[in-house]
């Protein structure tokens, strides 16, 4: 993936020129933010503007590295606490920076929590469409060759998806094998053993070494019901393993894990922006 770098005395940023589409046109991204200041902001976003405009591209999209599959999305509210593992980070004023140089939100998120003694008390009717088993803590590389496949099948026809190689996406998740949990990793797999959906979730050790809360940082599914059922197995399998919070993180307000995260109980304490720029407009 090819970047430039605008760095100036008081602010950085990167521009992808192949970034993903916005509404089936292709667009750049702005990523890897940050300014001391929201002047030198500003100043270092007109540069990357007139640099796509240059390129002849009339859309951009930010704060993206380049795709969905890395850093995107600015915190918009907060409840004031600390950020989770993993969790996107950025200074008050940076979302008022691209406003500033003419954009708007495109897409909202939210992160929510819910006590675990809650939501883990409930339970699904069985189903014999699949079955759902944690990881057993081996291969983690052929762990994450399946999550890999599995994903790029349920999350192409996500708004701003781009496909991205096996080996990219191997290099930027093998490094985080030595925190997985195996206990809060599960699989669903029809009754011939084919993977129908993953769930990934993690301990929140921004916390520290002995966290409270688990974080339900990924899921997806090709089988109506699958997503239920592996979150339900997190929930309690994180209560068994002495956790008291699950984070429900970075859910899109439109996907059906919002409705899902709301029936359950959890509270949103964070919420996330992600703005868009017609040059053409």
């Amino acid at each position: 993936m090819t970047k430039e770098s605008i760095r100036t005395d008081g602010a950085k940023l990167s521009i992808h020129l192949q970034g993903p589409e916005w509404d089936g046109a292709p667009a750049a991204t702005i990523g890897d933010f940050s300014c001391k200041t929201p002047e030198a902001g500003l100043q270092a976003l007109h540069q990357a503007i007139e640099r796509i405009r240059s390129a002849g591209i009339d859309r951009i999209i930010g704060p993206m590295s380049g795709d969905t599959w890395h850093s995107y999305r600015f915190v918009s509210e907060s409840d004031g606490s600390a950020p989770f593992l993993m969790e996107p980070a950025n200074k008050p004023h940076d979302p008022d920076v691209f406003k500033a140089a003419g954009f708007a939100p495109i897409s909202s998120y939210f992160s929510a929590r819910v006590p675990l003694a809650q939501t883990a008390r409930s339970s699904l009717t069985a189903t014999d469409a699949f079955t759902v088993e944690p990881w057993d803590g081996t291969n983690p590389e052929g762990l994450f060759r399946q999550v890999y496949h599995l994903s790029i099948k349920a999350f192409a026809r996500n708004a701003f998806y781009k496909p991205i190689s096996e080996r990219d996406f191997l290099a930027m998740y093998m490094p985080v094998v030595p925190m997985l949990k195996r206990e809060l990793i599960f699989f669903a797999r029809r009754l011939d053993g084919s993977l129908v959906g993953f769930l990934f979730g993690i301990p929140n050790y921004a916390e520290g070494p002995k966290p409270k809360a688990a974080i339900l940082k990924t899921y997806a599914s090709l089988e109506r019901g699958a997503g239920r059922h592996l979150a339900s197995h997190f929930h309690k399998s994180a209560l068994e393993q002495g956790f008291d919070t699950a984070i429900h993180a970075l859910i899109h307000d439109d996907n059906q894990s919002a409705e899902r995260s709301g029936v359950e109980g959890a509270n949103v304490f964070r919420r996330y922006a992600l703005f868009g720029l017609r040059l053409d407009a």
